[in-house]
């Protein structure tokens, strides 16, 4: 069934799909309405006044579907195409629980109260941006034909100190060298991770060195090399059928979360991580993995699959460096549809409050929901200078700005819509809805709804008051730049594992990319694990032996190093005693 909310063309592709459908191979009269068939298709709809019935379903049916892309129609019932509103807390059980998710949200029912005080959070900022414009190194106010401008140029990461670059050389030399599986196994050892992969029938198995059958499992999916480098008949764990046995029965999302939640649990427990971060930031950034198979859920996109298709491996990564969350995208949709998604799911003791992101992740849409939910959203924004600052108060003197700041905001679809705002808000903390399902039908639509428009209001104050600290503090500025930094650098560790069948993924279908993509974090979390300890050994190691340990430099140590471990598999010379002794090695056998 279709279903429309709000678009002039609803009825009219209601009313047309259903004969166009039936019409297939059934005579149909040519008195079908032509009047909304655009210039495009009327040459292969319309001939000498004559409707061709086959173009003319072709046609309706891709109106139709551009209509359900666009969120102008929904279609009923269906989860990817239905209407997402219908999922809003509602009715009694609303009125239930809307004290409660206030108190939670601390947020008042009063849009009175929340206008002023961001009004007033705003007209701050403008006065403290002013009042150290004069001294502030990264941005200036230019005049170009006679038309004001802002120029920003946002700081750059800190140079290294000498006593930094040695502790890293020290730490670096320190690190025993080790094989991956081994690696796998002395973190199962140290924090029982395996015993999260759970029987499918919740029964308990009796399979011996169950933990050596997940290692290998985990190694095949996450490096990408398949079951045959791993298999060794002559260990009962490693056997082919075992490892089979292990995929179907252990390996499923619920117990890679909980076995991801319990190295993100532990990690955070070790002294020098404190040092690192307390877990409050984080980071969200995707990676691209071309698909060369066929495979329903890959999308093209030339610059980044060339010729191919391929799928996006979104991750978090708190300033602790373990990835608390990740998520598998189609192709390369925008990256705010998912960006709220990610910090609400997660399963770990973590709980970050300010979001960091590049300009991928950032819409006005996604800094107003941020802040109804109680988060700071901290996007590190390209050409920052161009981007429009927000005012309410229209008689406000803001100096130097006044030129810039000519935008103003409308306070009354705020709070026209703060009802909805609330329940919205509400719908997403308890999981009624998921949040890339909202955003995805806020961003999509032809035709903005009110709710739309109001939040693109609050969002307006909530962006303009990000820009306004962000150009008056060098200090956040780096901070971004570091967290975003450290995202980068676990990208690159995962391409290292990722490294079987040229880093592409070839599953066919959704949940096996998504269990893939599930043992890579798994995989990158324990390297991250491991590396801390031994970090942790090198330091106390060098404080020992009367080396100067500063913990301003600890805290700019990364675990994410890599020359130390193998991910390759080793070589062994041995020559078969059959071949030795001049003959033949015996054939395999079925």
């Amino acid at each position: 069934m279709m279903t429309a909310y709000g678009s002039p063309y609803s009825a009219l592709f209601v009313e047309l799909l259903v004969p166009c459908l039936i019409s297939v191979g059934t005579p149909m009269k040519n008195n079908v309405p032509t009047h909304f068939i655009t210039g495009a298709w009327k040459r292969w709809v319309i001939e000498d006044n004559k409707v061709d019935l086959k173009a003319y379903t072709v046609c309706v049916v891709n109106m139709v579907n551009s209509a359900l892309k666009r969120r102008d129609i929904y279609a009923s019932p269906s989860e990817r195409w239905g209407d997402p509103r219908l999922k809003l807390l509602r009715g009694a059980k609303w009125l239930a629980m809307k004290p409660n998710i206030c108190r939670s949200l601390n947020l008042s029912d009063d849009p009175q109260v929340e206008t002023e005080a961001l009004t007033k959070e705003l007209d701050d900022n403008y006065r403290a941006f002013i009042g150290g414009l004069a001294s502030n190194n990264t941005v200036r106010i230019e005049e170009e034909n006679n038309k004001s401008r802002l120029i920003v140029s946002l700081v750059e990461g800190l140079d290294e100190p000498e006593s930094l670059i040695c502790l890293k050389e020290k730490v670096a030399s320190l690190m025993p060298s080790v094989d991956l599986p081994e690696l796998l196994l002395e973190i199962q050892n140290i924090t029982g991770f395996a015993d999260c992969f759970s029987h499918v029938s919740e029964e308990e198995s009796r399979a011996g060195d169950l933990e050596i059958s997940i290692c290998a499992v985990l190694i095949a999916e996450a490096c990408n090399i398949g079951y045959e480098p791993l298999v060794n008949s002559a260990i009962p764990a490693l056997t082919l059928s075992r490892l089979k046995w292990i995929k179907q029965n252990y390996y499923r999302a619920e117990t890679i979360l909980e076995a991801n939640a319990n190295l993100v649990d532990q990690h955070s427990g070790i002294p020098i991580v404190k040092l690192w971060g307390g877990g409050e930031l984080a980071s969200a950034d995707g990676m691209r993995f071309v698909t060369p198979i066929r495979t329903a859920y890959s999308r093209p996109n030339k610059k980044y699959y060339g010729a191919a298709q391929g799928v996006t491996f979104y991750n978090y990564l708190s300033n602790q460096y373990s990835g608390f969350h990740g998520l598998l995208i189609p192709g390369v949709m925008r990256d705010s549809i998912f960006l709220l998604q990610g910090i609400l799911e997660q399963q770990t003791s973590l709980d970050p409050r300010e979001i960091v992101s590049d300009t991928a992740g950032a819409s006005q849409i996604v800094f107003a929901l941020f802040w109804l939910l109680g988060y700071q959203f901290s996007p590190r924004l390209a050409d920052a200078g161009s981007i429009r600052l927000w005012r309410v108060d229209k008689l406000a003197d803001y100096g130097e700005l006044n030129e810039l700041t000519k935008n103003i905001v409308s306070l009354k679809k705020m709070k026209d819509e703060w009802e909805v705002f609330l329940r919205v808000a509400g719908s997403l903390k308890t999981g009624t809805i998921s949040a890339s399902e909202l955003i995805r039908t806020l961003l999509n639509s032809k035709q903005p709804s009110s709710l739309f428009k109001s939040l693109r209001e609050l969002g307006r104050i909530v962006q303009t008051n990000h820009l306004l600290r962000l150009f008056n503090d060098e200090g956040q500025q780096r901070r971004i730049l570091t967290q975003l930094n450290r995202g980068e650098s676990r990208h690159t560790l995962a391409r290292t594992v990722f490294h079987g069948n040229r880093g592409e993924m070839r599953q066919k279908y959704r949940d096996g990319q998504e269990d893939q993509i599930g043992a890579l974090g798994l995989v990158l979390n324990i390297i991250v694990l491991w590396n801390t300890l031994y970090i942790d050994q090198a330091l106390e190691y060098l404080r020992k032996n009367g080396h100067e340990v500063k913990d301003e430099d600890v805290s700019r140590l990364s675990p994410l190093i890599i020359k130390h471990i193998n991910f390759l598999g080793r070589y062994f010379f041995v020559m078969h005693p059959s071949v030795k002794n001049g003959r033949f090695r015996p054939l395999s056998t079925l």
